[in-house]
């Protein structure tokens, strides 16, 4: 009987289920804190509802952390989400560059760069043709990888340490340059709303592909199509 073709390391399923884990609990812990205060602003300081650029909407309990309004546990279960969300995402990035995962399967290549061959991958993916060929990833999924591994978690890790109160008068200059603490709490925002779209269009996607062959292969590393 032929051996299932190994389809993801060790590494990458540890960082995969380890980042699931803290993204839920601050996503659900997160939801608590913007019920604090539901406004977002650009600057340095924002009080009003008039000078807000956003009115984020109020989240019921069920889908918060610690399912009732306490500002201050939900804080705690934040914090420590966050340290996980952090040291997973250092793993993450110092296996993929250790094995060469990044190299061989996410960083793209002058061809893939090309009108044509950008064209017929999004073709491919509104015909739900998730056909890679030779490679792990097709071009798109390249592309998004690249920028959640690569600007999407590291904002908000960034973000997170110029809004927190115990880092702030360490970091000040990361608080400045990104315009202000109300600023990054701006940039902090919107990076969670874009890795929970990319996470609404993974799961689909997943679910589209082949659920149980996916999260088989996430769990045992084969590939057991």
């Amino acid at each position: 009987m032929t051996k299932p073709a190994k389809r993801h390391a060790l590494t990458t399923r540890i960082w995969h289920w380890g980042n699931l884990v803290a993204v839920v609990v601050l996503f659900m812990s997160g939801l608590t804190i913007s019920n604090a205060h539901r406004y977002l602003y650009w600057g340095e300081w924002g009080f009003e509802a008039k000078d807000a650029w956003l009115a984020v909407p109020r989240f019921p309990d069920w889908m918060t952390i610690p399912g009732y309004y306490s500002l201050a546990v939900a804080r705690d279960w934040h914090i420590l989400a966050a340290w996980l969300f952090a040291l997973t995402l250092l793993f993450g990035w110092v296996a993929m560059l250790l094995n060469r995962h990044f190299k061989r399967d996410i960083a793209t290549n002058r061809e893939e760069w090309r009108p044509a061959n950008i064209k017929a991958d999004i073709a491919a993916h509104l015909r739900l043709d998730f056909d890679h060929g030779k490679g792990k990833y097709n071009f798109l999924q390249k592309i998004t990888y690249g920028l959640v591994l690569g600007v999407i978690l590291p904002g908000m890790v960034l973000t997170g340490i110029a809004i927190s109160p115990g880092m702030e008068p360490t970091f000040g200059w990361m608080v400045d340059l990104m315009g202000g603490r109300q600023s990054a709490r701006s940039f902090h925002f919107i990076f969670a709303a874009l890795l929970f779209g990319f996470f609404v269009v993974h799961v689909l996607l997943v679910i589209l592909s082949g659920p149980i062959w996916q999260l088989r292969s996430m769990i045992t590393g084969r590939d057991t199509r």
